[in-house]
């Protein structure tokens, strides 16, 4: 069962703008939709954000969260994990909200404060659907995304107290440091559930080089210890994420990292990528895990545990 590869479906995120895709899920139904749909179709854990249902716009709203995520608690058995990275523009005391009220099996944690460059999505944008996304992109250009080592301890302990594991978000090498300070002073315990992520600007690039660098650091600072999953922003998405699942890893997918399912095609769903990451693996005589086999493999305290 170790062996499994974890399918993580990140449903929307705060990275992209609705003017970028028509298929981005907005209101709390589509995201629970979204969510439910990816889970059938062989995610294991599900990534979730909210947004503003008139305009898109990323919002820490506890009472969107609370109707998504009882239906996706309600109808599927994924693993829900809560974001406290909200979107780089929001404070971390309004990021961690969402966990602390509905003690989620998993939460993300980012591991460093960070540029994170989100004006480049402005060449492939003709025209906006709503005022606030220019701007919300033109301000990633000034912007420090906070996650000092006082924001990392103050939503460790929401976590420990909650019973929540945090999903340590590495952008880069030295967060993988970052995450073994914490495990050396006892704040997280084994098995150490760590994303690499690739291919934001601001962070570590994708390529098969950087994620062997990534592994071979994580191996020496946590020998057996640890699980690794494969964040590749944009197109590398499935091929990077490939060769994670070929190293041992697991895998995520999802419209809040990658927009399009192959080159030049938009992807209709969260499913969709799902289903395509599942074809890839099946291919190479590799197993997904389901959600049960996930909290197994991750050492997680179960749905009946938490506040949905």
């Amino acid at each position: 069962m170790a062996n499994k590869v974890i399918i993580n479906c990140a449903v929307t995120g705060a990275i992209h703008v609705p003017s970028m895709s028509p298929y981005l899920p907005i209101t709390p139904e589509q995201i629970a939709h979204g969510a439910i749909d990816a889970a059938e179709a062989g995610a294991a854990t599900v990534h979730l954000h909210a947004r503003n249902p008139k305009t898109g716009e990323p919002t820490m709203d506890l009472d969107l969260f609370q109707i998504f995520c009882q239906q996706v608690h309600q109808k599927s058995d994924a693993v829900i994990c809560i974001t406290t990275g909200g979107a780089p523009t929001m404070t971390p005391e309004e990021r961690m909200v969402a966990v602390k009220k509905f003690k989620p099996e998993l939460a993300s944690l980012n591991m460093g404060s960070m540029n994170i460059g989100l004006f480049p999505q402005k060449e492939r944008i003709k025209e906006y659907k709503w005022d606030w996304e220019e701007a919300y992109l033109d301000r990633s250009r000034d912007n420090v995304f906070k996650n000092t080592f006082y924001d990392q301890e103050r939503i460790l302990g929401i976590c420990r107290a909650n019973g929540t594991k945090p999903e340590m978000e590495c952008y880069d090498v030295g967060h993988i440091y970052s995450t073994a300070h914490w495990a050396d002073k006892g704040v997280i315990e084994p098995p150490f559930w760590l994303q690499f992520i690739f291919g934001l600007l601001g962070g570590i690039g994708s390529s098969v080089d950087n994620l062997v660098l990534m592994k071979n650091t994580a191996d020496k600072l946590f020998g057996d210890d640890y699980i690794f999953s494969v964040l590749a922003a944009g197109r590398n998405e499935f091929n990077l994420g490939t060769i994670g699942a070929i190293m041992g890893g697991s895998v995520r997918v999802g419209l809040e990292d990658n927009l399009y399912l192959g080159k030049g095609e938009l992807a209709k769903s969260n499913a969709d990528m799902v289903h395509k990451m599942v074809r890839i693996l099946r291919e190479l005589s590799i197993e997904h895990a389901s959600p049960q086999e996930a909290r197994k493999i991750l050492n997680l305290k179960g749905k009946q545990n938490t506040n949905f």
